[in-house]
């Protein structure tokens, strides 16, 4: 029998870095908060991205086959922050926000941002209510040096 609070628990002890998704469908382009985010391979350079299916930003990977990921520096919780509302209740979340589309990918980069990769999707798993993308690193560059954001070093929560 699953112990639903353990579960819980533990699943939220996993570490997480907070990253900027970009998206574009054409030149409709969006940003959102990714917390869901690891490394999947070396040959080739892979990244697994986990994008909550009912988002409208979910809808633009899946149609364009490419994000961006933009990291972001320890103390930069209210740039995240900005970015995690649905863009249908905020409108344009770059209004304010410096940022580039990227070379290989046409996806939004945060120019106040650690770096970036620009991935081509090269596979995905719908399952539950996140689709798992596999993003092959096609792209990316070194904005500053710095120590990245994580999840728990805001106080919130996203997992369990």
């Amino acid at each position: 029998m699953l112990d639903e609070k353990a579960k819980k628990t533990m699943l939220l002890k996993i570490p997480h870095g907070l990253y900027i998704c970009g998206v574009k469908d054409g030149d409709n382009l969006n940003g959102f908060t990714a917390s869901w985010v690891m490394q999947g391979s070396f040959k080739p350079p892979l990244v697994i991205n986990c994008v909550k299916n009912d988002s409208s930003s979910h809808e633009r990977l899946k149609k364009s086959g490419v994000f961006s990921l933009s990291f972001l520096e320890d103390g930069q919780k209210d740039l995240a922050a900005k970015f995690f509302k649905p863009q249908s209740r905020v409108g344009n979340k770059f209004e304010d926000v410096e940022f580039y589309e990227g070379e290989e990918t046409g996806c939004p980069i945060i120019k106040d941002s650690l770096g970036y990769v620009e991935c081509q999707v090269v596979g995905a798993v719908e399952k539950g209510d996140h689709t798992v993308f596999v993003g092959e690193v096609i792209g990316s560059g070194i904005h500053r040096e710095g120590k990245g954001l994580n999840l728990e070093s805001t106080g919130w929560q996203y997992g369990g």
